[in-house]
């Protein structure tokens, strides 16, 4: 039985810079399985984060392509992508992205209810997210209320709030002190155990990247396997 939930074949991403051609990835193949931990790690500027936005459909490949639950990106208009994106996807950045205006609680319930969840039923699903990452007593707060690590927390309840089937993140502990990134990672890890959710990081820290199931490299345009 096939369990490839995310993959990429051949996929390439250049820019066009003046009269340069700027080739950032080429011929990318990568292939994530349910519950897979994987790290891509590499030098500043090596595509990374573009790799992630590039399998997240927030990008547009050059060439090659990208496929979640076998639908290539590429197939589906922009409101089939964002239904596709809200069901199987989650996403854990650097900073954190939250509304400031909205609580905890609200800013974890907006995937359920852009999904048509009702109100009710996104704030009861919202809370018990909460409760699991330990911020039960930090719900009705607002972001700028949170420390930097709880802040981080309530993004990670709200990438996983909706049970997505891979969540790709993009330096999440890049803004935390030592030890409070090593507890939001603890954290990852713990959940991606209880809910068999794969998870992709994009990480500069090495000691965090070797704590992943494999470890990839990015380096000049092209992924492979750390030796």
């Amino acid at each position: 039985m096939n369990n490839i939930i995310l993959s990429s074949r051949k996929l390439s991403k250049s820019y066009i810079d003046g009269a340069a051609k700027i080739d950032v990835l080429h011929d990318v193949d990568l292939s994530i399985a349910k519950g897979d931990r994987v790290s891509i790690i590499g030098p500043s500027g090596s595509g990374k984060s573009t790799l992630l936005h590039l399998l997240g459909g927030l990008d547009k490949p050059s060439s090659g392509e990208v496929c979640v639950d076998e639908i290539n990106w590429q197939k589906i208009n922009e409101k089939q992508r964002c239904q596709l994106r809200n069901q199987s996807l989650g996403f854990i950045y650097q900073f954190h992205h939250l509304l400031p205006e909205f609580t905890a609680l609200e800013n974890v319930a907006m995937p359920l209810l852009l999904a048509g969840l009702a109100v009710k039923h996104a704030e009861k699903k919202a809370q018990e997210m909460l409760d699991h990452v330990g911020l039960s007593p930090r719900v009705s707060h607002k972001p700028a209320q949170l420390s930097g690590g709880e802040r981080q927390r309530v993004a990670i309840a709200r990438a996983l709030v909706h049970q997505p089937q891979c969540v790709l993140a993009d330096e999440p502990t890049g803004n935390l002190d030592q030890t409070t990134a090593a507890k939001v990672f603890d954290l990852m890890l713990e959940l991606n155990r209880e809910m068999n959710t794969a998870l992709v990081i994009v990480t500069h820290d090495q000691q965090l990247a070797r704590r992943m199931d494999r470890v990839m490299v990015l380096h000049e345009g092209a992924l492979s396997n750390e030796v």
